[in-house]
Protein backbone atom coordinates (compact mmCIF):
# COMPACT_ATOMS: atom_id res chain seq x y z
CA UNK A 1 0.00 0.00 0.00
CA UNK A 2 1.64 3.02 -1.35
CA UNK A 3 0.82 6.86 0.84
CA UNK A 4 0.51 9.54 -1.32
CA UNK A 5 3.20 12.13 -1.99
CA UNK A 6 5.77 14.08 0.64
CA UNK A 7 4.87 17.37 1.86
CA UNK A 8 6.51 20.14 0.02
CA UNK A 9 9.70 20.19 2.72
CA UNK A 10 10.16 17.02 1.89
CA UNK A 11 9.47 15.72 4.94
CA UNK A 12 6.66 12.76 5.94
CA UNK A 13 6.06 10.59 8.18
CA UNK A 14 4.40 7.36 7.27
CA UNK A 15 2.18 6.08 10.51
CA UNK A 16 1.77 2.66 10.40
CA UNK A 17 -1.91 0.86 11.88
CA UNK A 18 -2.63 -1.39 12.87
CA UNK A 19 0.06 -0.35 15.75
CA UNK A 20 0.11 -0.11 19.84
CA UNK A 21 -1.89 -2.02 21.97
CA UNK A 22 -3.64 -5.41 21.50
CA UNK A 23 -6.26 -7.14 22.98
CA UNK A 24 -4.19 -9.36 25.29
CA UNK A 25 -2.59 -6.45 26.67
CA UNK A 26 -5.15 -4.12 27.05
CA UNK A 27 -6.90 -7.06 28.88
CA UNK A 28 -3.62 -7.84 31.41
CA UNK A 29 -3.43 -4.02 31.87
CA UNK A 30 -6.64 -3.07 32.70
CA UNK A 31 -6.79 -6.21 34.93
CA UNK A 32 -3.73 -4.73 36.90
CA UNK A 33 -5.77 -1.53 37.49
CA UNK A 34 -8.75 -3.13 38.24
CA UNK A 35 -7.54 -5.15 41.18
CA UNK A 36 -5.34 -2.05 42.36
CA UNK A 37 -9.26 -0.31 42.31
CA UNK A 38 -10.77 -3.31 44.32
CA UNK A 39 -8.29 -4.73 46.41
CA UNK A 40 -5.98 -1.50 46.89
CA UNK A 41 -2.36 -1.30 47.14
CA UNK A 42 0.21 -3.14 47.34
CA UNK A 43 -1.07 -5.99 44.33
CA UNK A 44 1.62 -7.85 43.35
CA UNK A 45 2.71 -9.06 39.54
CA UNK A 46 4.48 -11.89 39.35
CA UNK A 47 7.15 -10.32 36.11
CA UNK A 48 6.70 -7.69 34.01
CA UNK A 49 2.84 -7.20 33.63
CA UNK A 50 3.75 -6.63 30.10
CA UNK A 51 6.89 -5.92 28.13
CA UNK A 52 7.12 -2.32 27.99
CA UNK A 53 8.72 0.38 30.67
CA UNK A 54 6.07 3.19 30.54
CA UNK A 55 3.47 1.10 31.48
CA UNK A 56 5.24 -0.69 34.18
CA UNK A 57 6.62 2.39 35.89
CA UNK A 58 3.24 3.88 35.53
CA UNK A 59 1.76 0.99 37.61
CA UNK A 60 4.89 0.73 39.82
CA UNK A 61 3.86 4.35 40.96
CA UNK A 62 0.21 3.45 41.61
CA UNK A 63 1.27 0.80 44.18
CA UNK A 64 2.48 -2.29 41.98
CA UNK A 65 4.80 -4.15 43.15
CA UNK A 66 6.56 -6.27 40.87
CA UNK A 67 8.68 -9.02 41.16
CA UNK A 68 10.46 -12.24 39.69
CA UNK A 69 9.37 -15.17 41.56
CA UNK A 70 6.15 -15.83 43.17
CA UNK A 71 8.23 -16.96 46.40
CA UNK A 72 8.81 -13.27 46.76
CA UNK A 73 5.16 -12.45 47.34
CA UNK A 74 4.07 -12.68 51.23
CA UNK A 75 1.92 -15.32 52.01
CA UNK A 76 -1.75 -14.93 51.57
CA UNK A 77 -1.14 -11.67 48.97
CA UNK A 78 -2.95 -11.17 45.99
CA UNK A 79 -0.49 -12.01 42.82
CA UNK A 80 -1.16 -11.58 39.01
CA UNK A 81 0.27 -13.38 36.51
CA UNK A 82 1.15 -11.52 33.76
CA UNK A 83 -0.05 -11.44 30.43
CA UNK A 84 3.01 -13.55 28.96
CA UNK A 85 1.43 -16.34 30.84
CA UNK A 86 2.93 -19.40 33.37
CA UNK A 87 3.91 -23.02 34.08
CA UNK A 88 1.75 -25.12 36.40
CA UNK A 89 4.58 -25.35 38.38
CA UNK A 90 3.78 -21.51 39.28
CA UNK A 91 0.24 -21.92 39.72
CA UNK A 92 1.54 -24.85 42.22
CA UNK A 93 3.84 -22.83 44.16
CA UNK A 94 1.24 -20.26 44.31
CA UNK A 95 -1.23 -22.61 46.11
CA UNK A 96 1.09 -23.90 48.64
CA UNK A 97 1.66 -19.96 49.18
CA UNK A 98 -2.13 -19.08 49.93
CA UNK A 99 -1.44 -16.28 47.15
CA UNK A 100 -4.99 -15.56 45.93
CA UNK A 101 -3.89 -14.99 42.58
CA UNK A 102 -5.74 -13.54 39.05
CA UNK A 103 -4.21 -14.88 35.53
CA UNK A 104 -4.07 -12.14 33.01
CA UNK A 105 -2.21 -14.81 30.89
CA UNK A 106 -3.48 -13.45 26.93
CA UNK A 107 -5.89 -15.97 25.89
CA UNK A 108 -3.90 -16.59 22.74
CA UNK A 109 -1.16 -18.14 24.52
CA UNK A 110 -3.50 -19.77 27.12
CA UNK A 111 -4.87 -21.75 23.38
CA UNK A 112 -0.79 -22.64 22.90
CA UNK A 113 -0.60 -23.95 26.23
CA UNK A 114 -3.70 -26.36 26.10
CA UNK A 115 -2.25 -27.35 22.34
CA UNK A 116 0.82 -28.49 24.24
CA UNK A 117 -1.67 -30.29 26.47
CA UNK A 118 -3.32 -31.67 23.90
CA UNK A 119 -0.66 -32.87 21.75
CA UNK A 120 1.18 -34.11 24.98
CA UNK A 121 -1.78 -36.33 25.80
CA UNK A 122 -1.32 -37.72 22.34
CA UNK A 123 2.35 -38.63 23.18
CA UNK A 124 3.77 -36.52 20.52
CA UNK A 125 7.11 -34.65 20.54
CA UNK A 126 6.91 -31.15 20.57
CA UNK A 127 9.25 -28.70 19.04
CA UNK A 128 8.36 -25.33 20.20
CA UNK A 129 9.79 -22.44 17.89
CA UNK A 130 10.43 -19.37 20.45
CA UNK A 131 13.41 -16.99 21.87
CA UNK A 132 15.17 -18.84 24.91
CA UNK A 133 14.60 -17.38 28.46
CA UNK A 134 11.43 -15.88 27.07
CA UNK A 135 8.60 -15.80 29.83
CA UNK A 136 6.05 -16.97 27.41
CA UNK A 137 8.07 -19.73 26.27
CA UNK A 138 9.41 -20.73 29.70
CA UNK A 139 5.56 -20.95 30.82
CA UNK A 140 4.67 -22.80 27.77
CA UNK A 141 7.65 -25.21 27.72
CA UNK A 142 6.24 -25.77 31.33
CA UNK A 143 3.06 -27.47 30.66
CA UNK A 144 5.07 -30.49 29.51
CA UNK A 145 8.85 -30.43 30.35
CA UNK A 146 9.28 -33.86 29.23
CA UNK A 147 7.49 -33.57 25.74
CA UNK A 148 8.60 -30.11 24.34
CA UNK A 149 12.13 -28.97 22.93
CA UNK A 150 12.63 -25.64 22.70
CA UNK A 151 14.05 -24.67 18.74
CA UNK A 152 15.04 -21.01 18.68
CA UNK A 153 18.38 -21.27 15.95
CA UNK A 154 19.14 -23.09 13.03
CA UNK A 155 21.74 -24.99 15.03
CA UNK A 156 18.78 -25.86 17.53
CA UNK A 157 17.23 -27.79 14.56
CA UNK A 158 20.06 -29.70 13.99
CA UNK A 159 19.85 -31.14 17.81
CA UNK A 160 16.39 -32.20 18.09
CA UNK A 161 15.70 -35.67 18.84
CA UNK A 162 12.57 -37.34 18.21
CA UNK A 163 11.05 -40.64 19.18
CA UNK A 164 8.92 -41.57 16.31
CA UNK A 165 8.98 -39.01 12.95
CA UNK A 166 5.34 -39.84 12.34
CA UNK A 167 4.03 -38.07 16.41
CA UNK A 168 6.09 -34.81 15.67
CA UNK A 169 4.11 -31.19 15.89
CA UNK A 170 6.05 -27.54 16.30
CA UNK A 171 4.21 -24.96 17.88
CA UNK A 172 5.61 -21.29 18.49
CA UNK A 173 5.42 -18.95 20.97
CA UNK A 174 3.05 -15.91 19.80
CA UNK A 175 4.98 -12.49 19.30
CA UNK A 176 7.38 -14.04 16.91
CA UNK A 177 8.67 -12.88 13.04
CA UNK A 178 6.20 -14.83 10.97
CA UNK A 179 8.58 -14.91 8.29
CA UNK A 180 11.52 -16.34 10.57
CA UNK A 181 8.85 -18.76 11.79
CA UNK A 182 8.15 -20.68 8.83
CA UNK A 183 11.97 -20.55 7.40
CA UNK A 184 12.20 -22.45 10.92
CA UNK A 185 9.12 -24.69 9.77
CA UNK A 186 10.67 -24.91 6.28
CA UNK A 187 13.67 -26.49 8.29
CA UNK A 188 12.23 -28.57 10.60
CA UNK A 189 10.31 -30.37 7.83
CA UNK A 190 13.56 -31.06 5.93
CA UNK A 191 14.22 -32.97 8.55
CA UNK A 192 10.77 -34.41 9.73
CA UNK A 193 8.68 -34.89 6.26
CA UNK A 194 5.95 -35.93 8.60
CA UNK A 195 5.96 -32.92 11.38
CA UNK A 196 2.17 -32.07 12.19
CA UNK A 197 1.18 -27.85 12.08
CA UNK A 198 -0.56 -26.41 14.68
CA UNK A 199 -4.47 -26.89 14.58
CA UNK A 200 -4.32 -23.06 14.17
CA UNK A 201 -2.20 -20.50 13.88
CA UNK A 202 0.10 -19.93 16.58
CA UNK A 203 1.39 -16.46 15.72
CA UNK A 204 -1.24 -13.98 17.07
CA UNK A 205 -3.18 -11.87 15.08
CA UNK A 206 -1.92 -8.65 16.56
CA UNK A 207 2.03 -9.82 16.14
CA UNK A 208 1.03 -10.68 12.34
CA UNK A 209 -0.97 -7.21 11.81
CA UNK A 210 1.47 -4.98 12.62
CA UNK A 211 4.47 -6.31 10.84
CA UNK A 212 2.53 -6.59 7.86
CA UNK A 213 1.67 -2.74 8.32
CA UNK A 214 5.34 -2.26 8.20
CA UNK A 215 5.98 -4.28 5.72
CA UNK A 216 3.55 -2.16 3.21
CA UNK A 217 5.56 0.89 4.62
CA UNK A 218 8.86 -0.06 4.69
CA UNK A 219 10.21 0.47 1.01
CA UNK A 220 9.12 4.30 1.08
CA UNK A 221 10.86 5.17 4.63
CA UNK A 222 14.56 6.22 5.02
CA UNK A 223 13.89 5.41 8.64
CA UNK A 224 11.69 3.79 10.84
CA UNK A 225 11.27 4.22 13.99
CA UNK A 226 9.50 1.60 16.65
CA UNK A 227 8.10 2.45 19.78
CA UNK A 228 8.70 -0.45 22.17
CA UNK A 229 11.14 -1.88 24.64
CA UNK A 230 14.26 -4.06 25.04
CA UNK A 231 12.68 -7.02 26.32
CA UNK A 232 9.47 -7.07 23.85
CA UNK A 233 9.87 -9.39 21.20
CA UNK A 234 7.16 -8.43 19.01
CA UNK A 235 8.54 -4.81 18.92
CA UNK A 236 12.16 -6.19 18.37
CA UNK A 237 10.96 -8.15 15.64
CA UNK A 238 8.97 -4.92 13.79
CA UNK A 239 13.15 -3.73 13.76
CA UNK A 240 13.80 -6.43 11.98
CA UNK A 241 11.03 -7.13 9.61
CA UNK A 242 11.15 -3.10 8.54
CA UNK A 243 14.72 -3.54 7.31
CA UNK A 244 13.87 -6.70 5.67
CA UNK A 245 11.14 -5.04 3.85
CA UNK A 246 13.21 -2.49 2.51
CA UNK A 247 13.32 0.52 5.24
CA UNK A 248 17.48 1.94 4.93
CA UNK A 249 17.14 2.30 9.00
CA UNK A 250 15.05 1.62 12.03
CA UNK A 251 15.36 1.64 15.46
CA UNK A 252 13.66 0.56 18.75
CA UNK A 253 12.87 3.36 21.22
CA UNK A 254 10.97 3.66 24.54
CA UNK A 255 10.58 7.12 24.17
CA UNK A 256 10.66 10.42 21.57
CA UNK A 257 13.65 11.51 23.77
CA UNK A 258 15.84 8.72 23.11
CA UNK A 259 16.03 9.34 19.30
CA UNK A 260 19.28 10.18 18.04
CA UNK A 261 19.64 13.59 15.44
CA UNK A 262 21.65 11.92 13.49
CA UNK A 263 19.00 9.41 12.16
CA UNK A 264 17.23 12.12 11.00
CA UNK A 265 20.29 13.66 8.59
CA UNK A 266 18.91 13.27 4.76
CA UNK A 267 15.95 11.71 5.83
CA UNK A 268 12.82 12.79 3.93
CA UNK A 269 10.23 9.66 5.22
CA UNK A 270 9.68 8.75 8.35
CA UNK A 271 8.40 5.26 9.11
CA UNK A 272 6.49 5.17 12.78
CA UNK A 273 5.03 1.89 14.37
CA UNK A 274 4.78 0.87 17.50
CA UNK A 275 4.51 -2.56 19.34
CA UNK A 276 1.84 -4.40 20.98
CA UNK A 277 2.49 -3.70 24.45
CA UNK A 278 3.37 0.02 23.62
CA UNK A 279 0.48 2.69 25.04
CA UNK A 280 -0.48 5.21 21.87
CA UNK A 281 0.32 8.19 23.93
CA UNK A 282 3.68 7.48 23.69
CA UNK A 283 3.37 7.36 19.61
CA UNK A 284 1.62 11.02 19.59
CA UNK A 285 4.64 11.99 21.85
CA UNK A 286 7.24 10.92 19.03
CA UNK A 287 4.55 12.81 16.21
CA UNK A 288 5.25 16.00 18.41
CA UNK A 289 8.88 15.53 18.34
CA UNK A 290 9.20 14.44 14.83
CA UNK A 291 6.56 17.80 13.78
CA UNK A 292 8.83 19.74 15.68
CA UNK A 293 11.40 19.07 13.67
CA UNK A 294 9.90 19.54 10.19
CA UNK A 295 7.87 16.22 9.77
CA UNK A 296 4.97 17.60 10.55
CA UNK A 297 2.35 15.55 7.47
CA UNK A 298 0.98 12.63 8.76
CA UNK A 299 -0.19 10.23 6.49
CA UNK A 300 -1.23 6.73 8.09
CA UNK A 301 -1.10 3.65 6.23
CA UNK A 302 -3.48 1.28 7.25
CA UNK A 303 -3.95 -2.87 6.36
CA UNK A 304 -6.31 -3.90 8.91
CA UNK A 305 -8.44 -2.79 11.25
CA UNK A 306 -8.64 -4.96 14.64
CA UNK A 307 -11.91 -5.40 16.47
CA UNK A 308 -11.04 -8.08 18.87
CA UNK A 309 -11.52 -7.72 22.55
CA UNK A 310 -10.93 -10.24 25.47
CA UNK A 311 -13.08 -10.83 28.42
CA UNK A 312 -11.22 -9.64 31.85
CA UNK A 313 -10.48 -12.47 34.50
CA UNK A 314 -14.15 -13.96 36.17
CA UNK A 315 -12.53 -12.52 39.45
CA UNK A 316 -13.01 -8.74 38.13
CA UNK A 317 -15.78 -9.06 35.83
CA UNK A 318 -18.39 -7.37 38.20
CA UNK A 319 -17.79 -3.85 35.83
CA UNK A 320 -15.81 -2.73 32.64
CA UNK A 321 -13.03 -0.05 32.97
CA UNK A 322 -10.93 0.63 30.09
CA UNK A 323 -7.09 1.21 30.67
CA UNK A 324 -5.76 4.55 32.16
CA UNK A 325 -2.32 3.47 30.47
CA UNK A 326 -2.62 5.20 27.44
Amino acid sequence: MSASSPAPNGKRVLLANPRGYCAGVDRAVVTVEKALEKYGAPVYVRKEIVHNKHVVDTLRERGVIFVDETSEVPEGALVVFSAHGVSPAVHEEAAQRNLRTIDATCPLVTKVHKEVNRFARDDYDILLIGHEGHEEVEGTAGEAPDRVQLVDTPDDVDKVTVRDPSKVVWLSQTTLSVDETMERVGQLKERFPELADPPSDDICYATSNRQFAVKAMAAECDLVLVVGSENSSNSKRLVEVALQAGAKDAHLIDYASEVDEEWLRDVETVGVTSGASVPDVLVFELLDYLAERGWEDVQEVTTANEKITFALPRELRDEKIRSGVR
